[in-house]
């Protein structure tokens, strides 16, 4: 069975290529010379008609662990939570899916108003002055903090906690070596940033100091303590959040930050197998002018009916090359969109209860691992959030890559080997928990997790 469902005629296509001035697609190529255009058919496989195509996508993707299926205990940035039917309800409608840049307010003004949404939820869960209109991810949005750090001091050194998610260190390092900025780790002591260290090492060079709160292994940095020492340098207080964890914890900027960032993912937005996400970024009122990408503004028409616009920032800002503040100029407003339903499904209450719900349910599960012989919580008297580090003795890397796949197997996404990145941690795990887990799950996750070691 064939029929066509690509809407280009054949009729079409010649009439384009006779507007244009040519008579074929090969004519398009003439300017690239032949000995290095690919001579030959490339290695693919025949086409497939519709029917066979979609049978073969459903085939390759009935081969990913996803969370419908397996029961997911793994973190690390990216949670399992719930997702209220209503988000994809409303960003499934058109007038957001396919929604352009919104340079022209005059046409723009749901978009701006759902980007204006966005921001006063960070704003107030955050507790800072002003937001951005969202970042990439999480990890980029780190990265700008430390490049707005050493621009607002004039300064070149950035200390960053190895508490700190070990990919956006990666990302923090990748952009400070284009911006000719030096990064110095701070080393930890039981599960958070090590305040001795953190003192000996802040000077007059440090132009930030970027912490992460709930950090990497899940555990709650103490940020009123590392804010005076930050401060008495003269150097930018920057926190990477986890923004459901604020249903619970004080706000940020309440502690003293001067930028606070993160990733929205854990409101409303789908794992996707890792990505796209969706960063948030919010500064205090000292800062706001010099935030990366774009803020949308609330004013009035002159008829005087409330209306959206960008603001503070000129396009222009984003195209002077090394003079902009950030060459960051777009923003994922679709996803923005999808934090911004969640957190207005939610409310405020629904936000605490789905908070408390990881806090009780990852402590619960924290106590039952702790039972299973061989297994230990190295960060035990360090609070945490949803997540935590399990030790398994006398377990190397592949040993916990074995024990995955027999969790795997018995239908349970398993943990994160924190051995990927510190070979410290051999044999250590991370554990994520959501309210998504039950009791019953917990405890077959502890038994299959007994019965693989």
């Amino acid at each position: 069975m064939k029929h066509r469902y690509l809407p280009m005629t054949e009729q079409d296509q010649t009439d384009m290529l006779q507007t244009i001035g040519i008579t074929s697609v090969e004519d398009l190529f003439v300017d690239i010379p032949a000995k290095v255009r690919f001579q030959g058919r490339l290695e693919v496989s025949e086409a497939l008609d519709e029917h066979a195509l979609l049978k073969h996508m459903n085939q390759l993707a009935g081969k990913n662990a996803d969370f419908e299926r397996y029961a997911s205990f793994l973190g690390a940035g990216i949670y399992d939570h719930h997702l209220p039917v209503v988000i994809n309800h409303v960003i499934s409608r058109s007038e957001f899916y396919t929604a352009y840049t919104p340079y022209q307010p005059e046409i723009s003004q749901g978009e701006l108003q759902a980007i204006f949404e966005f921001q006063s939820y960070i704003c107030e869960l955050t507790g800072m002055a002003v937001a951005n209109a969202s970042m990439y991810d999480g990890a980029t949005a780190l990265a700008e903090a430390g490049a707005l750090a050493s621009g607002a001091t004039k300064r070149k050194q950035l200390l960053v906690s190895r508490a700190v998610h070990p990919e956006a260190r990666q990302v923090v390092a990748a952009t400070a070596k284009g911006l000719g900025l030096e990064i110095v780790e701070v080393g930890t002591k039981d599960g958070v940033t090590d305040l001795e260290k953190l003192a000996s090492l802040v000077s007059v060079e440090t132009a930030g100091v970027l912490i992460q709160s709930p950090n990497f292994f899940g555990c709650i940095e103490d940020l009123r303590a590392v804010e005076p020492l930050t401060h008495a340098a003269g150097a930018l207080f920057i926190v990477s959040a986890n923004p459901l964890s604020l249903g619970l914890l004080e706000a940020p900027g309440k502690l003293g930050a001067d930028i606070v960032v993160g990733d929205a993912q854990p409101f409303g937005i789908p794992a996707s197998l890792g990505g796209p996400t969706c960063g948030f970024f919010a500064v205090s009122t000292a800062w706001m002018r010099r935030m990366p990408g774009r803020i949308v503004g609330q004013t009035v028409d002159r008829d005087g009916k409330r209306g959206f616009v960008l603001t503070l920032q000129a396009r222009e800002q984003h195209i002077r090359r090394e003079k902009a503040t950030s060459n960051i100029c777009s923003n994922q407003a679709l996803l923005a969109l999808c934090a911004s339903v969640y957190i207005s499904t939610m409310g405020k209450q629904g936000i605490q209860d789905v908070a408390d719900l990881n806090m009780q349910k990852a402590h619960y599960a924290a106590n039952v691992l702790s039972r299973i012989p061989g297994v230990s919580i190295p960060y035990i008297q360090t609070p945490f959030f949803n997540e935590f580090v399990i030790k398994l003795s006398d377990a190397g890397f592949e040993s916990i890559k074995q024990i995955n796949n027999k969790l795997l197997d018995a239908g349970f996404i398993g943990g994160y080997d924190l051995g990927n990145d510190d070979p410290a941690l051999q044999g250590h795990m991370l554990i994520a928990v959501t309210e998504r887990r039950t009791k019953t799950e917990i405890d077959e996750f502890s038994r299959q997790l007994e019965a693989a070691l």
